[in-house]
């Protein structure tokens, strides 16, 4: 009975799909692609790359994933370099390039070649995203959130706990269009990232950008601190499209 519960519960697995060994997964509900790489021991980037994934690399439940997984072949008796190729699927010149092989590309018994990954094309999107995928800029919890009225009274942004000198980075690729000091935020930074969106950096102890520079997501703009009108050292952050404030929690990845 227990060899018949265990046989049942590998058909399964099996019928579920197991990145560890398969060349194409189909994502359930509740995978990730983080996950989907920790068990198929491929980077992230790399399946992200071979599916024309772009950030923040979200999957969705039924999505097909190819998983570009290199294998090695040792090489027996009666082994030729055009069968080895048919077997694997992958043409035998980039077999040859992975290995290191000259023509006339001879192998020998016992001879181990890396089996290189070979994914299908991937359509490159049609449409161009507008919207600039927005990352936390510091990793504190949120002690004020958003809660601007009509009348533009409340918050208009949301207040992150940090500590002095801690690092504040670029929520999103963008120019910096200002840089240097305020009355309300002490010293500020603002991040232009196109089609009217951008963020907003205050209350920073030190700002390690100057104006015009052009900055990558996660890139350190400034440090923490508790200038303007800061009681205790924080940082407050914006998302603005044209000129009005969004609610940063809409647009900022769950943690």
């Amino acid at each position: 009975m227990k060899k018949l519960v265990l046989a049942a519960f590998a058909t399964l697995l099996i019928a579920a799909g197991d990145p560890a060994t398969e060349a194409e997964h189909t994502v359930e509900p509740g995978e990730t692609l983080g996950g989907i790489a920790n068990r198929a021991n491929v980077p992230a980037s790399v399946i992200a790359a071979a599916n024309g994934m772009v950030e923040p690399y979200s999957v969705r439940t039924g999505q097909v994933l190819q998983i570009p997984r290199q294998r090695v072949h040792t090489v027996k008796e009666g082994d030729t370099g055009f069968g080895i190729a048919q077997r694997y699927g992958v043409p035998f010149a980039n077999i040859a390039i992975a290995n290191g092989l000259a023509e006339p590309y001879t192998i020998s018994n016992g001879q181990t070649l890396i089996i290189p990954a070979v994914v299908k094309a991937v359509a490159a999107p049609q449409t161009p995203r507008t919207e600039p995928y927005f990352r936390w800029p510091h990793d504190g919890e949120v002690m004020l959130g958003f809660s601007l009225r009509e009348d533009g009274s409340g918050h208009d942004g949301i207040d992150l706990k940090a500590n002095r000198f801690d690092m504040v980075r670029a929520s999103a690729s963008g120019s910096v269009v200002f840089a240097d000091n305020t009355n309300r935020f002490g010293r500020l930074v603002v991040i232009d990232h196109g089609n009217g969106w951008r963020t907003r950096y205050g209350h920073l102890d030190r700002i390690t950008v100057k104006l015009r520079d052009v900055v990558k997501t996660g890139e350190r703009i400034g440090l923490a601190g508790d200038a303007g009108v800061a009681t205790r050292p924080e940082l407050h952050f914006e998302i603005m499209k044209d000129n009005k404030r969004v609610d940063p929690a809409a647009k900022l990845p769950q943690r």
